[in-house]
């Protein structure tokens, strides 16, 4: 009986292990794809900002986010991210005056400022296009991280691009690391835990 459970067991991680490699493998695919088309709206996934400036990488989300504005893929711009414990801004507030620091109007920058997790932002934001009609959008982050919010905005019916910010590749494991973490993270969304 032991020896059944033990191999049964076995049996059960070998199975999870051998579907997030696969799937590690489709969001590395898609993390060097740049789908942009046109589209009702650019989604910007915040990052980090410090004392009311944006990261690096949240600069260079916005920068590529600006970009494709420029080229008339999209007329608004979508920032997400709440506060992320800083008690006086958010990313998403900080992302749109970077926006119209660039020259973006004001009343093309749309908030979602409540978001403290991947999921949380995509479903308001997500709450956000529907109020206003909005059927389509660019995804706008890091390429590792365009797979699993693809994946979010598909399941609600909307027509999702992809667009990871241009970066500077340091990296070999620390990609692998990087796939991996956005493989687990999708594979508890899909048994109910958002993350």
């Amino acid at each position: 009986m032991k020896r059944t459970f033990w191999a049964l067991s076995a049996l059960v991680l070998l199975f999870i292990a051998a579907y997030l490699v696969s799937l590690s493998l489709r969001i590395r695919k898609q993390s060097v794809r740049d789908e942009a088309n046109r589209a009702d709206v650019i989604i910007v996934m915040g990052a980090a900002e410090y004392r009311g400036k944006p990261s690096p990488v949240l600069r260079a989300r916005l920068d590529h986010a600006v970009d494709l504005y420029r080229s008339h893929y999209a007329p608004l711009i979508l920032t997400t991210g709440g506060a992320g414990g800083d008690p006086t801004f958010t990313e998403a507030e900080v992302g749109r005056l970077y926006l119209i620091d660039r020259g973006v109007p004001p009343e093309q920058v749309i908030v979602e400022n409540q978001g403290e997790t991947t999921a949380q932002s995509l479903a308001t934001a997500f709450e956000i296009m529907e109020r206003m009609n909005l059927r389509s959008c660019i995804v706008v982050s890091d390429g590792y991280h365009i797979f699993r919010a693809k994946k979010y905005l598909q399941a609600e019916g909307l027509t999702v691009f992809g667009s990871p910010r241009a970066s500077t590749h340091q990296r070999g494991w620390r990609d692998w690391w990087d796939y991996m973490r956005q493989a687990v993270g999708f594979a508890l969304w899909q048994i109910g835990l958002a993350v």
